[in-house]
């Protein structure tokens, strides 16, 4: 017999619709009932600044001070608007982004889907564990041991944790990122040139900057981070009641992704970019600052470094659990019963343990594989964010909770700029 892939209230974790009726029957306002549906947007939208999305606006403002800053605003503006997408179509469908394209167009696409996600998150995970290994070796602990430590642990928490304990732990580890904004600060940047850099779009010149953009705007608006926000607001019970606070929690989580983004690459425009220092990675840039901005930056780079690694080591494999436990019609749920066997925790753990091992074992190719998998991202963007629109249009999927004319054609112009930016990659470079 089949399994419902939503467990039923109360098993490891309540409801969100018991938990506001008992907030209300204690006299809890408006306050609490935000608390109460608070996590999914603010762990989707910083577990973007991970890695390779700390590499990528370092690498932003070292070659090109604060010329491209706007890209991460303009990126925030469509992180918003696509986990409001995802959200709404997890709230009134009850079901994750995997599982929602598999009823609705058939498991072949829902195959199609995983497999996409599967090749393009390895990569990413391999990536957030690199980071975890980069953090450690800044104070002399081998890749080796740090990685499978911080696996061993993370692996442990979601296995055998609650939901709403592995969220506070979760949420606990985020608030790490704001390391990067006191490092900004500290950078002592030209706030006038950071505020016109900011909000005055200007292009490349050069194939390399256009490169920049759509890394900036792929490293903000990931394909995972979708699949995950919409699987986790399923997870969480949240509903059509409920939209309105998870809304608010969407916009406060992406307007910090974006603005510890912001942090990242203005400290890096103000230090490193005078001095045309070269940065390939997150650790290339925390001990770059060293003799530019002080030991102090140094260590604040590599403490939210290390914060951004390990929350983003748990994230994107439940994200890939999720998608791959809804493409087989299984449960997909951080509340299941761990006592017995659930193919989710079984892709999480072995996920885990095959990309600790990659990143463990250094002769593994563990560039190329991170290389490739953003590539697979670059491909599978525009093709999530066309099925979100698909989706979110569908008065067989939405129902009532339709959104009107103009809101589904801002989805379309958004869509079309994702690819006129990747457009302008490869014109830039062919």
């Amino acid at each position: 017999m089949r399994h419902d892939p939503r467990p039923p209230i109360g098993h490891r974790h309540r409801g969100i619709g018991l938990r506001l009726a008992a907030l209300r029957a204690a006299g809890a306002g408006a306050w609490a009932a935000f608390l109460a549906v608070l996590g999914p947007g603010l762990l989707a939208g910083l577990s973007d600044d991970d890695p390779a999305g700390i590499t990528t606006y370092s690498i932003l403002g070292t070659e090109y001070g604060y010329r491209l800053l706007w890209i991460i605003p303009a990126s925030t503006v469509l992180l918003i608007q696509f986990h409001l997408i995802a959200v709404r179509l997890g709230a009134v469908s009850g079901k994750g982004f995997v599982a929602l394209v598999r009823s609705r167009w058939g498991r072949g696409w829902g195959y199609a889907a995983v497999l996409g996600l599967l090749f393009a998150n390895f990569g990413t995970i391999c990536a957030e564990y690199a980071g975890i290994a980069a953090a450690g070796a800044m104070v002399g602990v081998p890749a080796w041991l740090s990685a499978p430590i911080a696996g061993t642990l993370i692996a442990i928490m979601v296995v055998v944790g609650s939901f709403h304990r592995i969220e506070r732990v979760l949420l606990l580890v985020s608030s790490t990122l704001v390391l990067y904004i006191v490092d900004g600060v500290l950078a002592a940047p030209d706030w006038r040139a950071v505020a016109s850099g900011a909000v005055t779009p200007r292009l490349p010149l050069e194939p390399a900057g256009w490169v920049a953009l759509a890394a900036a705007l792929g490293t903000t608006l990931a394909p995972w981070g979708l699949a995950f926000i919409q699987s986790y607001a399923v997870d969480k019970k949240i509903t059509v009641a409920t939209l309105r606070w998870a809304r608010v929690d969407v916009v406060i989580g992406s307007v910090l992704t974006g603005v510890v983004g912001l942090a990242i690459a203005v400290a890096c425009a103000a230090t490193l970019y005078p001095v045309r220092a070269h940065v390939e990675t997150a650790a290339d840039a925390a001990m770059a600052l060293r003799p530019l901005a002080g030991s102090f930056a140094t260590t604040l780079f590599g403490a939210a470094l290390l914060g951004a690694s390990l929350l983003a080591a748990a994230i994107v494999p439940i994200s890939t659990a999720y998608s791959i436990a809804e493409a087989t019609g299984e449960p997909a749920s951080l509340g299941l019963d761990s006592r017995h066997f659930h193919w989710f925790y079984a892709a999480f753990v072995g996920l885990t343990v095959a990309a600790v091992s990659v990143v463990a074992l250094p002769r593994l190719p563990l560039i190329p594989l991170i290389y490739s998998s953003q590539v697979v991202n670059a491909v599978l963007l525009p093709l999530q964010l066309l099925a979100l629109n698909l989706l979110d249009a569908d008065v067989a999927v939405v129902g009532d909770a339709r959104p009107a004319r103009w809101v589904r054609m801002l989805s379309w112009m958004s869509l079309g700029l994702v690819l006129a930016c990747l457009a302008g990659m490869v014109w830039a470079w062919r």
